[in-house]
């Protein structure tokens, strides 16, 4: 997928969150290239990045390039029972009300709530203790689509 990205961010392997268009977007000639392709609360990573900048009134030094990206695998913390890489399943969060320092983890910006995943890498157990006592494993998910 292509998109427009400010000049000072298109690097490759940058990964970034669409949180949504600016205001200014609604009226741009190039919103359907730019914005128009992207999920709302998305991880995506810019695979490369071409020439040919555009002028952006939104973006630092006002202008914008055209990258190649895709969505970016997320990071998790799971107490899943059959973590296995290659594994298919849908992402629920686990039930957990605690504000600890794993939340961001356990809880990624980009994954959804029943987000099809497949396990790319299980990095094992996760060293750090669990206030709720869940049994976490670190895992890379990448999205099925």
């Amino acid at each position: 997928m292509i998109t427009l990205i400010g000049k000072d961010l298109a690097k490759e392997g940058n990964s970034f969150i669409f949180y949504g268009p600016a205001d200014e977007c609604e009226k741009c000639r190039f919103k359907s290239s730019c914005v128009d392709s992207l999920e709302k609360n998305r991880k995506y990573i810019i695979k490369s990045v071409k020439e040919n900048g555009q002028k952006c009134p939104i973006h630092d030094e006002n202008e914008v390039l055209p990258v190649v990206i895709e969505r970016a695998n997320i990071a998790v913390l799971s107490d899943s029972k059959n973590i296995f890489e290659g594994s298919t399943f849908r992402y629920e969060p686990l039930v957990c009300d605690e504000n600890c320092e794993y939340k961001p983890y356990c809880f990624p910006e980009g994954l959804i709530p029943g987000d099809k995943c497949v396990i790319m890498e299980n990095e094992g157990k996760h060293k750090g203790i669990c206030k709720k006592g869940y049994d976490l494993h670190k895992l890379e998910l990448a999205f099925v689509i």
